[in-house]
């Protein structure tokens, strides 16, 4: 029997159970009340002759025979046989039950289900709900709320459903006071973890392309130390200006001090949609070439949502006398931004304060009332088009300076591009390499369809020759650095022999110098070659993306490889698989 044939069935059974139950006790009900009533009538009619007493009797015999008989039908159904004992299994026995060889489970609330034979019939496929496998599926739920709003989902779940948690033989954690992590706060199982102290995640690219805003768990998550602990009621932003130095303290000046609530009341609340990318985003395609130094990142660093916040050109003119008009004059070239975990990075003044680029001091996300522990509450920096280390979460303090930051992310080589001929950083002249902030161009292929042989289709073409090409779809996203918009996005099958032109979807009306956010799209028609094709062959579907100042990416990795890992927007290759 097929899942929905079976759960057909449940719901069958369960409706008709519950008719007959609810007509029994409306029968038993009634024959209550007129208990008294019928047998005054039967003692009226004593007189009459014996044919119409037995006809009433008759009458009642029939009645009472139909619904027991409906009594016993509905037990029937309530209960065919005697209640099985429930298998009893812990965390760690789901977990192990992580792919199709083992079997896939997964727990929701406390029962386990193995969901292996429903695999292929899930309607956002089979990819999707594997990577529940060995976990608790809520978490997944909550991304698509048709889970949760609706009682088929739970009804197809409760068909599939094996036993339950035993929560009594739970392991106990012992928690270490003494680790500086153990206050982080929870991820989402579907990130992928390239380590947990700091912690360095990013989701699978089947769901980073689902939601033109990134939920807020899914969002890639990058830290360089523990999350703080901060209480937004109290937490202050210092604003400074010039220099400090142990020769002259003096130079260091304060210009404000002001909190969240100041923020939210006295300056406009702006939003700006914005795409928000590791410097170090495809360093683990850098690595197939040869070692880089950083986190083997996937294409996953990279996520978008919508923040909302006060303007730091609005904040610094008011609260620093900072402007366009003045700051040459005044000497400042560099906005520094210092977070509450001793991060410490810098900006170009002309970027804060221009009116075209959106920098935000952002206290809300995706339009929740707060930002996530994980990505800068309360208060964190949104520079749209700059690299991600940036964008500093929990910010404390502003300072307004003739020099770039000091430490690792900008003086240091730790967001430096150096040339693919240098393995080390020996003899050479560090301080002369700029540091990274706009971005390049980038763009990845997030999902694309198997081939299917039996779709083929043959033709001739004008010489006569006979040409049999099979069609397959594929769907992604780009983005480049500064703004520039997304406008082509060309795909190939054949290694970049021939290519066609993608459609671009969300985020492609943005304007063509303001375009904060990447920009989706998809191809439905992409024509493969299927001549020499048989099962179990392997093509890589090829992507890569044109901006309005027409940069282009480039082919292969090699040429832009480099010792830390930074900037690969190298042609990205998705496999794909031919079927029968």
């Amino acid at each position: 029997m097929s899942i929905v044939e079976a759960v057909s069935a449940a719901i069958g059974s369960f409706v008709i159970g519950s008719l007959a139950a609810y007509l029994i006790e409306q029968q038993e009900e009634k024959e209550e009340e007129g208990k008294e009533e019928e047998e005054t009538k039967m003692k009226e009619n004593i007189d009459d002759d014996d044919g119409k007493i037995k006809k009433k009797k008759k009458k009642n015999t029939w009645r009472r025979m139909f619904f027991k008989e409906a009594k016993a039908e509905a037990a029937s159904v309530a209960g065919t046989a005697a209640p099985k004992a429930v298998k009893m299994y812990t965390r760690l026995d789901v977990a192990e039950h992580d792919s199709i060889e083992k079997r896939v489970w997964c727990s929701y609330k406390e029962n386990v289900y193995d969901v292996t034979d429903f695999l292929d019939n899930h309607p956002g496929g089979r990819d999707l709900l594997l990577l529940a496998a060995g976990k608790d599926i809520e978490p997944f739920w909550r991304l698509y709320q048709a889970h949760v709003n609706s009682d088929v989902a739970m009804e197809m779940l409760k068909t599939l459903k094996i036993g339950e948690l035993d929560l009594e033989k739970e392991p106990k954690v012992d928690v270490d006071e003494t680790d500086p992590y153990k206050n982080d706060p929870e991820r989402h199982p579907a990130l992928k973890c390239h380590s947990a102290k700091p912690a360095n995640m990013e989701p699978p690219l089947s769901l980073l392309r689902r939601e033109y805003l990134t939920p807020s768990s899914l969002w890639f998550v990058r830290n360089h130390s523990p999350v703080p602990i901060i209480d937004a009621a109290t937490h202050e932003i210092t604003i400074v200006s010039g220099e400090q130095s142990q020769d002259n303290l003096n130079l260091l000046r304060t210009k404000a001090v002001i909190n969240l609530e100041h923020l939210k009341k006295d300056f406009e609340k702006k939003t700006v949609v914005a795409t928000v990318q590791c410097g170090g985003n495809r360093r683990g395609g850098l690595d197939l070439i040869k070692k880089s130094s950083g986190t083997g990142w996937g294409e996953g660093a990279i996520s978008t949502a919508k923040f909302a916040g006060a303007s730091l050109r609005d904040v610094l003119e008011v609260h620093a006398g900072i402007n366009l008009h003045n700051y040459e004059r005044l000497g400042i070239k560099h906005v520094i931004f210092y977070g509450a975990d001793d991060m410490r990075a810098s900006i170009p003044i002309e970027k804060a304060l221009s009116p075209f680029g959106d920098v935000l001091l952002a206290y809300e996300m995706n339009d929740c009332e707060e930002l996530p522990r994980d990505h800068g509450y309360p208060l964190r920096v949104i520079v749209p088009g700059h690299v991600g280390v940036r964008n500093v979460k929990w910010l404390s303090k502003i300072k307004l300076c003739s020099e770039e930051a000091d430490g690792p992310w900008n003086r240091g080589i730790a967001y430096k591009g150096f040339g693919p001929g240098y393995s080390s950083v020996e003899g050479l002249n560090i301080d002369s390499v700029p540091t990274m902030q706009e971005m390049p161009i980038q763009s990845v292929v997030a999902e694309a369809e198997n081939i299917s042989l039996s779709l083929a289709t043959t033709s001739k073409n004008d010489d006569g020759e006979k040409r049999t090409v099979v069609q397959t779809s594929a769907k992604g996203f780009a983005w480049s650095g500064g703004g520039r918009a997304i406008i082509r996005v060309d795909v190939s099958a054949n290694k970049g022999l021939s290519w066609q032109t993608a459609t671009l979807k969300e985020g492609a009306d943005q304007p063509l110098s303001k375009a904060w956010a990447w920009t989706f799209w998809e191809i439905d028609d992409l024509e493969i070659d299927a001549s020499k094709l048989k099962p179990g062959d392997e093509i890589k579907v090829l992507v890569k993306a044109v901006d309005a100042s027409y940069n282009a990416q480039p082919e292969g990795a090699a040429a832009i490889w480099n010792l830390r890992g930074l900037n690969n927007n190298s042609w990205h290759a998705f496999t794909v698989k031919v079927e029968e």
